[in-house]
Parts: C-alpha cells; structure tokens; sequence
C-alpha cells in the first residue's frame, strides 16, 4: 500500500512569517536595522530558525523586494521625474548645473555605488556574521551611539521653516549636496550590510554630517532605500525561484505582504516624524536593546 505523501516542511512557518515580515517592513524604514531584528528576534523567542541558512536568506529576499516596491510607489512621482532626468543627462552627456532634477539623480547613483560594491565584493564574509547573533547584538548597541551622535548634529543642522513641494525639497537638496558628500553618505549607507546597524539611521547620519537639514536628510536616506534594496533583492531574486525557495516560497509569500503593509505606514509616518522629530529615543532603544541582549547571549554561552 502506498503511503500518504507526507505534507511539506516549512523551515519558516506561516506564524513566524508574519511576525518577520511585520517587524521587516517597519524595521527597515525606521533606523533601529531591519536585518539586526530579523536576526536577533528568532534567537530570543527560542524559534528553531538559523539566520545563516539559505531558506532564512531566501525569506529575506521576499520581504525586501516587496519593502523596495512599496517605497518606489509612495515615491512614484518623484522617481519618473528623477529617471527621466537621469536619461536626459545621459542622452546630453553632460549634468546641467541648472536642472536640479539631473544632479539629483547623479547624487542618486553616486550615493548607491558604495554600497552595492562593498556588499558584492564581501558578500561572503558578511554573511558569516548573520549566523551570531551576538555580534549582531553588539552591532545594534553601536547602532545606538551613532544615531545619539547623529543627534548631536541634528541639532545644529538647518532648519527647514515650512512645509514644500517635493520638487522644491528635492531642489534644495541638490543644491546643498556634492558628489563627493553624496558618495560619503552612500559609504555611510554600506554600514547596514552588518545586521544591526540601520540603513536608513546610516544614511541619515552621513546626510546630517554633510550639512543637511534633518527633513532633507531623511528623503535622500529613503530615495536612496530604492535602488539599494531593490536591486539587492532582484539580485537575489533567482534564489527564491530555485531549489532555495523549496519549502518557504508560501511564507516568503505572507511575509512579503506584511512587509508591505508596515512599510507603507512606516514611509507615511517617517515623512512627517523626521521634518523635526528626534533620533534619539532610537538610539536610546538601539542601545539598551543591544547591551542587555550582548550580555544575555554572552553569559548563556
């Protein structure tokens, strides 16, 4: 007689999906590291999942291609103009100095390459270090004292008197950034290929320390999110399509779809929150959260 066949095994399962893929959308977004969380929270809740593992990094995959969606959406508008300002200058050869759409978009790509270069030229070492969540905890705990460091320069930064249309906020930012600032916030950025550290917290910081308001260090951060996380995630993408994918392609599925929906009400807040809003009950999180785990998994062996 032949047996049943036996029903699949997931390595994530449905439950543990939507908990990653809720705490992924919103951790991404807010500066406080999306891959620390995603990390750390299965070690502290006993669940039976390792981050190094493909079927992990496959998930991964799935919650950041729907996180990077859901930006270039809230962002649409704002990245057909950006695109199409970025096909003009190739088409010319040449960045306008008046079109601040053009160096915008320059400032875009300049900001993207440190990232993407360092993450493809170490992506093998890096991935050791999502297998020990105690470095993780360790990471997130200096992902603190930048974020108060950030702080400190917030509050000397300018200030931006009123609300403005994004093409206006986007002028303002192209006019106040160089290049060479650009490419120092995208070395910044490379930080978050460590779990723990932020992205968007990383990017804000290098955006404050080149002279940048608070409100104009934020959008660059969350433009810059785009390309940076979608790319890496179609990168990835075949992953998920292969045998890697065997097994979790359902709760990547539920995990992507949380990830959208507390993506979306991230971006929406995070607007608004960072206009004037402070980075320090973040920082102040960061840091308690990553001492107080770097002991427990220290003293626990």
């Amino acid at each position: 007689m032949r047996a049943a066949p036996s029903a699949p095994v997931h390595p994530i399962s449905y439950a543990q999906a939507v908990v990653l893929g809720l705490l992924q959308g919103a951790s991404e977004l807010f500066p406080v590291s999306s891959l620390g969380h995603g990390v750390l929270l299965p070690r502290v809740l006993g669940w039976d999942i390792h981050s190094g593992d493909d079927a992990f990094l496959t998930f991964l995959v799935a919650t950041h291609l729907a996180t990077a969606l859901v930006l270039l959406g809230f962002f649409w508008s704002d990245w057909v103009r950006i695109v199409r300002a970025l096909v003009r200058s190739i088409a010319r050869r040449g960045i306008d100095r008046d079109d601040a759409d053009e160096r915008l978009a320059w400032l875009l790509v300049v900001g993207t390459i440190p990232a993407g270069l360092i993450g493809l030229v170490l992506e093998h070492k890096l991935r050791d270090v999502f297998g020990s969540p105690t470095a993780v905890a360790i990471f997130l705990a200096l992902n603190g004292v930048m974020l108060l460091a950030a702080e400190r320069l917030r509050r000397r930064a300018p200030v931006v008197e009123r609300a403005e249309p994004a093409a206006a906020a986007d002028a303002r930012l192209a006019r106040r950034l160089t290049l060479r600032e650009a490419a120092g916030v995208g070395v910044a950025q490379a930080l978050a290929l460590l779990p723990g550290f932020s992205r968007s917290g990383a990017a804000m910081s290098g955006g404050l320390l080149a002279g940048l308001s608070n409100e104009d260090a934020a959008r660059f951060a969350f433009l810059l999110a785009t390309p940076i996380i979608g790319a890496a995630a179609v990168l990835k993408l075949p992953h998920l399509a292969g045998h890697q994918g065997d097994g979790v392609r359902g709760p990547a599925l539920v995990g992507a779809i949380c990830a959208a929906v507390t993506a979306y009400l991230s971006v929406r807040f995070l607007v608004r929150y960072f206009t004037s809003g402070r980075l320090t009950p973040f920082g102040v999180y960061c840091l308690a959260v990553g001492v107080c785990l770097t002991a427990v998994f220290v003293a626990g062996g």
